[in-house]
């Protein structure tokens, strides 16, 4: 049998076995992803990085899935040099696979904070200014939950105008109609759920009620000669192309 090492303490080894082998025999644990005990180990996860001192007393970071036990290696699975290595790690698994809770959990149960939950959202704020200073209605703001900022609605503000989503440069906010209902969403969180107006013309569904009268009541202020209808973008179009065109032959009548 081989003596090695590991964290300042003896173990035994058979010939042919990994670290990672005789450390999980032995009850000592590392992070693995990519291992099974069926399969020839790959090192594809790196997560299983232990620093091992060997023939040379040159300290590296090697992994252990592969790292063959021989007589006299010295191993340690805890220390700067491998933390580092093993965060590194998981922040490249994480960038490849940003909703995976397994790695999620898996790095905070070894001390890696891997930043905010992948949502979408790069925090750049267009839709909180877009809604304060355009829509005049501030249904967004920032918030921190725990530690980590977060865009999300203020209860009862929104007036599904989709502003926010249609500014969003990431597609992070999302706007569903559905049976007459608009609902606007961040993440899995409701930001409003609104009821549509109908076009008086085709009869479709085009803006929500809150909307249009957020924008009588913006409005009230100006001049109003005009016939109130309520169309659809195009609808209030083909209507308007007509009234020019009838205005044109008028004046050439």
């Amino acid at each position: 049998m081989l003596k090695i090492m590991i964290d300042g303490n003896q173990f035994e080894a058979a010939e042919g076995m990994t670290i990672l082998q005789v450390m999980r025999a032995n009850g000592i644990h590392v992070p693995t992803l990519c291992y099974h005990q069926a399969l020839k180990p790959i090192g594809a996860c790196k997560l299983c990085c232990v620093e091992a001192l060997g023939r040379s007393g040159k300290p590296r970071i090697l992994l252990s899935c592969v790292l063959k036990a021989r007589e006299g290696l010295v191993v340690k699975t805890q220390g700067e040099r491998v933390e580092k290595a093993r965060a590194l790690a998981f922040r490249n698994l994480f960038a490849m696979a940003p909703q995976s809770k397994r790695i999620r959990d898996l790095a905070e149960g070894y001390g890696v904070l891997l930043g905010p939950v992948a949502d979408g959202c790069i925090r750049c704020r267009l839709c909180i200014h877009v809604c304060r200073e355009i829509v005049d209605v501030a249904a967004l703001t920032m918030a921190d939950r725990d530690g980590v900022n977060f865009v999300v609605p203020k209860e009862g503000r929104c007036i599904g105008c989709g502003t926010c989503a249609n500014i969003c440069p990431t597609g992070a906010i999302q706007m569903k109609d559905e049976g007459g209902v608009r609902t606007v969403s961040i993440r899995d969180e409701v930001i409003g759920i609104n009821a549509l107006e109908r076009c008086e013309a085709c009869g479709r569904f085009f803006a929500s009620q809150k909307f249009m009268r957020h924008v009588e009541m913006q409005t009230t202020e100006h001049a109003d000669v005009k016939e109130h209808h309520r169309y659809c973008h195009s609808c209030a179009k083909l209507f308007s192309n007509r009234i020019r065109s009838s205005a044109r032959l008028k004046r050439r009548g």
